[in-house]
């Protein structure tokens, strides 16, 4: 069977080995002779894996032994109201720094639970860097500082996470498990499955549990940090399916040998990318500053931009998917998240050069 090269930006590609393993196993999980879709989620075999998935996150991510590890339901939109919901207890305000749409969106989304204070923004810039973030600025009195990390649209990702007086969330969605993230220096970390660990249907959330108190009235039992964190994510049936390839995902990403080879091989890959880009002349062109360029999502346009589609058709022919740009910024985008092989991007590059040969 032949497959293509997937630079999609999420859902994203898997591993091949984690694919042949899932439909190996999806009428027979762990000898039960059922399906992981169809067994119970308080069954010994599904609680024995989900014990083992909860402790190779902790390895994986080096998570402080007191934090809880949540999986829950909803992807990032859903923590961009259910983080104010649980944090705004004491406080009335939180901080956020805006990189782009996704920054926007999540502080759109607390606007409707507190004051929202942008303590730090690129977009008179164009979003083209990290904004220089003046801790002076920081509202001591504020329930958290929110950041994310990478912002797959604008592709500029943080190289250090801000310091911060007051407790320190950030969005990682698409970037966690593919760099190290010091846990520790966080209060909060939520990432969506479907970018470097997995598919659609669960979020990891790493809570340091002394930021926690009582959430904001009227916040329903599913969306409380503390009731989830009690349940073991357990209050209601958890998207089995979607923590059963987490757990896969996980067991492959100790086999290639965790998160350090992985970071080297996606700075690779990246590189690769952008050292095309910068070299054809103007033909290709990412308007982000190098220091500030994202290794999970490289944008890119082409000068003509009548160009762009005839790019997206002719890439989908010769086997590349997944290149459109982000509705919102338009152009191109490969995302080169932890499953897509150096192979690909390789591929990838010899195809935009023959495209820039023909059409330059």
């Amino acid at each position: 069977m032949s497959r293509p090269f997937n630079f999609s930006a999420g859902p994203s590609a898997l591993p091949m080995d984690v694919l042949l393993q899932i439909r190996d196993e999806l009428l027979d999980f762990a000898g039960t002779g059922v399906s992981v879709m169809e067994i119970s989620h308080r069954s010994q075999p599904f609680m024995d894996f989900a014990h083992r998935t909860d402790a190779a996150v902790r390895r994986v991510l080096a998570v402080p032994t007191d934090y809880h590890v949540l999986l829950l339901q909803g992807g990032s939109y859903l923590q961009f109201s259910q983080i104010p919901m649980n944090l705004l207890h004491q406080a009335n305000t939180a901080d956020y720094i805006h990189t782009g749409l996704w920054s926007e969106q999540a502080a759109n989304a607390a606007k409707q639970y507190g004051n929202v204070e942008i303590v730090a923004s690129s977009y008179e810039t164009g979003f083209d860097r990290i904004p220089e973030i003046n801790e002076s600025n920081i509202n001591r009195d504020a329930a958290y500082l929110h950041y994310t990390e990478n912002e797959t649209a604008q592709g500029l990702q943080f190289s250090k996470p801000p310091v911060s007086p007051i407790p320190l969330v950030c969005d990682a969605c698409s970037s966690l498990m593919s760099k190290p993230i010091d846990v520790s220096a966080h209060d909060l970390i939520y990432a969506s499955a479907q970018k470097n660990m997995g598919i659609a249907g669960v979020t990891l959330v790493l809570l340091n549990p002394a930021i926690l108190d009582r959430p904001l009235a009227n916040t329903p039992q599913a969306l409380d940090f503390s009731i989830q964190a009690k349940k073991k994510s357990l209050l209601n049936t958890p998207s089995t399916f979607s923590w059963y390839v987490l757990g896969l995902m996980l067991e492959w990403i100790e086999r290639v040998g965790g998160i350090e080879v992985l970071h080297k091989i996606n700075k690779k890959k990246s590189q690769l990318l952008y050292e095309l880009i910068d070299s054809s002349d103007g033909f290709y062109i990412n308007n982000v500053l190098p220091d500030y360029r994202s290794i999970n999502n490289v944008p890119f346009h082409i000068a003509e931009t009548d160009l762009d589609i005839l790019f997206v058709e002719e890439a989908q022919k010769n086997g590349f998917h997944g290149l459109k740009g982000h509705q919102s910024t338009g152009g191109l985008r490969a995302s080169i998240y932890n499953a897509v092989t150096l192979d690909a991007v390789q591929a990838l590059g010899e195809f935009m050069r023959e495209f820039k040969r023909t059409h330059g």
